[in-house]
């Protein structure tokens, strides 16, 4: 049960690191942060039980040779023998021996068996499941053979299907997929199919496009043929090998080379075609090291143009039969787009069969098969004549949207979502810290002189003391702490005095048989003796509350610590990292440090009391227990040396394996579908294997370790024994004392100096812990109450830059990607903004959120932002972002974390978008469950609950960073149509991916470089402006579309000029 709750938080922990910026965005640290606390405090309850039994059992173990030893003597002396010095130690010595293994061993065995059936059933339960049955037909991780047909495919002409006759045709009618009655759903549970009867036929040489609304199982389709989605019922056949480009990029922490690669060997003429036709030549010149840029974690350093392309030219790259492109055309603009469309998929693919998913209509008529799908169904197929002369009320839709290609649908030069300026890009290079032990491996004998990633730093050398203060007193007061340190040197101190006062019993009776029958000395030893025990019982049961209560405050602040800190330090550390902290680190201080950390002390006071009780016997042994002392500190020391060093190494090689894992499943499809298993496999065992050997050699010092510490424990009781034996002392009970507690040492020395140093080691995962409590913050979440804004506020949306810069580094001296920008934007006016890559358009979000360094200010409604507190402000600005997230849970809880509320007003923004006949289908509507990362739902209505959040807050501020970039055109519509009616009087900023989008807005902002260039009317830009940079990003375009986009700009303008009139 512990281990199911904490995978429910460490799974909800991941969601939290991976949906960060969104979080930020919309102000959520603190619900999200109460779900995950609910989460912990439901595993500490389950932990809890468990250490109250832990307790018991080390109580137990402590008191049951001190009980059995107590009730033989006390039995002994009642059936009137005598008790003498043989009897009584020989019977301790036998307890003593017995206890290791009784009280130990044993219950460890049966605890450790208990954990190893739950392991053993938790993999048999995975390894029962069903595996899906990928075809391998893909590239695998081998050289590809290329063909002297590869070097034609170097020329830049754009070759037509229609260039291909049909004697060509004729003879490559080879059937390379067939759908057959294909039925299929994702969950066999499931009443309704994702996919029903599907009957298709496609070969070499065909194009074809798969279009239609958000969640018509238009990916299913893709998935299906990849073998991820298996069939219910018909059948599917795939004769070749396949390629695939995701619909959200899948990229790991490595060079840009080595994304393209994936692990295949470099051909540098092929390399290079495949570059230029996914026109990535250019975004090469601007990367700060070309190729050999570092990607960041989920292409952090990127923008969602470039991921994209990038995906497209490693599918390209690997030869094969059929390419399977899930809409890589969302997030490109339409310059981009059509060169991928022309260059790529009809020119450079023309042999091959491509399938594509898109919601980019304009490119149909040069498709050689259209495939309507909707509601996982195909509702129309033909080519684009036919689909015009059909009837169908699609077929106007095709229509509508080829005329809105030819006048409207113009967008500018530059990608889409440009993640960070050039400078940031450069300047996040030079500074990561990142551990993560990437895939580079796959190729790094392609690439020599890559940019390495730095490693995770790790503290180095001895734990101080002031680690266990901060431990202890991050969840006790100081009395509490007190309290428990007089209670455990008081339990020593009467258990050291029961054995003490046996020798002194058994000496009082040697020298004078009638005092065998004085019942005091039995009732003072029987007193101490129930002394002893109850105080065992109570000393672990209140370290162990101490321990818990430092655990929940030290997760409660390093959790804190993280969702306070600014986007700069999720920027530069991989998930898996992060990750590492909140799962192993935390599971050593929830449930090891404390075990070993009582181990540790009860058996110091042990032998303190064992010490002073044999120097009692024998003042001289003072000697040669200081003789011991030296010997095992020196030990101690060289061992600690080498031991806590490797247990951090162990520790930092533990991430990459984290960070690992999660990219590999985050990628899987596309891992799977380019036949890289086998070499992810390897990148794990090698990471594996690392990591093992770093807890290999950490258990192999602690065996050497022991050893040596038995061996002179042995020969420290050897001494004792022969002393006494060439010098036998007046008193027996002084012999059978010294020599059964010395006996008692071998074990429990050996066992003490291991744990203690393993204490030494386990305490670096508070080190670790206590790291991400010191993150320096973003700033406050809440204003300070002079400056607190009302709750009304803004009240009208204006917002005014002033002198306004931003940086990704918190080094002042770091370079500004936003710099000295001024602009003010009226209540209620719609502004787009625009610019070419690395221009600084979403940088521009960025500070307007604060998530980055601002300096300047920028001013909404007469209200420095940069003096309020950072809930007050991004809690007023709703934004729907450009990679949508959802979060396990419900889907209320997705649109209302705060539960401010009712039911009612969510059903209604959920019909405002058009979702409420999806989610009223599920048993249990609003409450129904959310899958990890909102995967049940598609990109598109993922977008939806986006755009209803944003109408359940009614700010009067909205800022969409390209939302409809991935979604159909119905859907893109469908959210135009909603902001204009439902935020008609709010103030609407645009990061534009279309220029038509904002050819009508009452301004546009023109970014270059990280500088404000253009600011005002897309009319008055087109006509009054000198600079021309946004004439020359209309013009670019083409004259028809120019003309059509100057029409759009001056009819806005002039009904702008008769509103204000009026």
């Amino acid at each position: 049960m512990t281990a199911l709750r904490t995978d429910e938080r460490v799974r909800m922990m991941n969601e939290f690191i991976s949906g960060i910026q969104v979080i930020k965005m919309y102000a959520w640290e603190k619900p999200l942060g109460k779900l995950i606390e609910l989460m912990r405090g439901k595993e500490m309850t389950c932990i809890k039980k468990v250490n109250y039994i832990r307790g018991i059992l080390i109580a137990f173990g402590m008191c049951l040779s001190r009980t059995l030893t107590f009730v033989s003597l006390v039995g002994f002396v009642l059936l009137e023998s005598v008790l003498n010095a043989s009897d009584a130690f020989f019977i301790t010595a036998y307890y003593n021996l017995l206890q290791r293994a009784v009280t130990n061993f044993f219950p460890l065995s049966i605890t450790q068996l208990a954990e190893i059936r739950v392991s053993i059933k938790r993999l048999e339960t995975f390894m029962h499941r069903v595996e899906t049955q990928v075809q391998d037909k893909s590239n695998a991780i081998t050289a590809p053979s290329f063909t002297k047909e590869d070097t034609v495919k170097e020329n830049d002409e754009m070759i037509s299907n229609d260039n291909i006759n049909a004697s060509q045709k004729d003879n490559d009618e080879e059937t390379l997929v067939e759908f057959n009655q294909f039925h299929a759903k994702w969950n066999a549970t499931a009443t309704e199919n994702t996919l029903s009867n599907i009957n298709l036929k496609l070969g070499r040489r065909q194009l074809v496009a798969v279009i239609g609304p958000v969640g018509a199982s238009k990916s299913s389709l893709i998935q299906s043929i990849l073998g991820e989605l298996p069939a219910d019922k018909g059948s599917l056949k795939v004769n070749g090998r396949f390629s695939y480009a995701a619909q959200e990029p899948w990229l790991f922490t490595g060079t840009v080379r080595e994304n393209i690669l994936f692990g295949l060997t470099l051909d540098k003429l092929r390399y290079r075609t495949v570059v230029k036709k996914c026109a990535l030549e250019r975004d090469f010149e601007l990367l700060p090291q070309g190729d050999k840029t570092i990607v960041g974690e989920r292409g952090a350093s990127l923008s969602g143009g470039q991921k994209a392309r990038i995906s497209l030219a490693r599918a390209v790259y690997r030869r094969a039969d059929i390419y399977l492109l899930d809409d890589p055309l969302s997030a490109v603009d339409t310059h981009v787009g059509r060169h991928l469309f022309d260059q790529c998929m009809r020119g450079y693919l023309r042999s091959e069969l491509v399938i594509l998913v898109t919601h980019q209509l304009q490119f149909l008529e040069h498709a050689d098969l259209i495939v309507i799908m909707d509601k996982g169904k195909i509702s129309a197929m033909g080519t684009y004549a036919t689909m015009q002369h059909s009837g169908l009320d699609f077929a106007q839709l095709l229509t509508d949207i080829n005329k809105a290609d030819e006048k409207a649908l113009v967008e500018q030069k530059s990608d889409a979502g440009d993640h960070v300026s050039l400078h940031s890009k450069t300047s996040r290079q030079a500074s990561r810290t990142d551990s993560f032990v990437s895939l580079s491996s796959l190729a790094d004998s392609i690439i020599q002189d890559t940019t390495m990633v730095p490693q995770e730093t790790r503290v180095e050398g001895k734990v101080s003391l002031g680690l266990y203060k901060e431990y202890f007193s991050s969840g006790s007061g100081w009395f509490l702490i007190s309290f428990m340190i007089v209670l455990c040197i008081g339990t020593q101190v009467v258990v050291s005095a029961a054995d003490v006062f046996l020798s002194y019993w058994v000496d009082k009776t040697k020298n004078n048989a009638d005092i065998n029958n004085d019942p005091s000395d039995m009732y003072y030893f029987t007193a101490l003796n129930v002394a002893a025990i109850v105080l065992s019982v109570m000393r672990p049961i209140l370290f162990y509350t101490m321990a818990r209560r430092s655990s929940i405050q030290m997760h409660n602040s390093m959790f804190r610590g993280i969702a306070r800190a600014a986007m700069y330090f999720f920027n530069t550390n991989p998930s898996g990292r992060i990750l590492n902290r909140f799962s192993k680190d935390l599971g050593q201080l929830d449930e090891v440090l404390p075990t070993i950390m009582l181990d540790v002390m009860q058996i110091f006071l042990t032998l303190a009391g064992v010490i002073v009780v044999i120097c009692i016997t024998n003042p001289y042994y003072l000697i040669l227990t200081f003789a011991l002392g030296v010997i095992f500190y020196y030990l101690r020391e060289f061992y600690l040396k080498t031991s806590r060093d490797v247990k951090r190494l162990e520790a930092v090689a533990r991430s990459p394996i984290y960070s690992h894992l999660s990219t590999s499943l985050n990628g899987l499809t596309t891992i799977r579908a380019l036949g890289a298993q086998k070499a992810l496999i390897a990148e794990f065992d090698n990471l594996q294997d690392l990591h093992s050997s770093g807890y290999y050699t950490f258990l192999s010092t602690s065996r050497a370790f022991g050893y040596y510490v038995d061996f002179f424990c042995t020969l420290y009781t050897v001494i004792i024994v022969l002393n006494y034996f060439f010098n036998p002392p007046t008193k027996p009970g002084e012999v059978g004392l010294a020599i059964t507690q010395a006996m008692s040492l071998a074990g429990m020395v050996q066992y003490g100096m291991t744990q203690s140093a393993e204490l030494d080691t386990t305490m670096t995962a508070v080190e670790r812990v206590l790291e991400y409590d010191d993150i320096e913050p973003e700033g406050e979440f809440e204003s300070q109450p002079s400056k607190k804004p009302p709750l009304t506020w803004p009240e009208q949306g204006k917002i005014v830059a002033d002198d306004l810069s931003l940086r990704y580094f918190p080094d002042p001296q770091s370079k500004y990607v936003l710099k000295s920008l001024n602009f003010e934007i009226k209540p209620m006016e719609k502004v787009g903004i625009v610019g070419r890559t690395g221009a600084g358009k979403s940088s521009l979000i960025n500070a307007l959120f604060r998530l980055s360094y601002n300096d300047g200010s920028i001013i909404i409604d007469s209200r420095n932002t940069n003096e309020l507190g950072l809930h007050d402000l991004r809690s007023k600005i709703s934004i729907i972002p450009q990679e949508p997230v959802l979060f396990t849970g419900s889907m209320r809880y997705n649109l209302d974390p705060f539960e401010e509320y009712s039911d009612d007003k969510l059903w209604d923004a959920l019909e405002e978008v058009k979702l409420k006949p999806v989610i009223s289908e599920f048993p249990s509507g609003l409450q129904s469950k959310i899958s990890e990362g909102g995967s049940n739902f598609s990109v598109g209505q993922r977008q939806l609950v986006c755009l209803a959040r944003a109408i359940l807050r009614e700010n009067r501020i909205l800022v969409m960073d390209e939302a409809t970039a991935n979604v159909d055109p119905q859907t893109d519509a469908l959210i135009q149509a909603t902001i204009r009616n439902k935020f008609r009087e709010c103030t609407v900023l645009t990061i534009a991916h279309r220029l038509n989008t904002v050819m009508d807005s009452d301004k546009v902002i023109v970014m270059d470089a990280g500088q404000m260039v253009e600011f005002g009317s897309p009319y008055e830009l087109l006509t009054e402006c000198e600079t021309k940079i946004f004439h020359s990003m209309v013009m670019e375009t083409g004259q028809n579309s120019y003309d059509n986009l100057f029409r759009i700009a001056e009819k806005a303008y002039l009904d702008s000029k008769k509103l204000k009139a009026a």
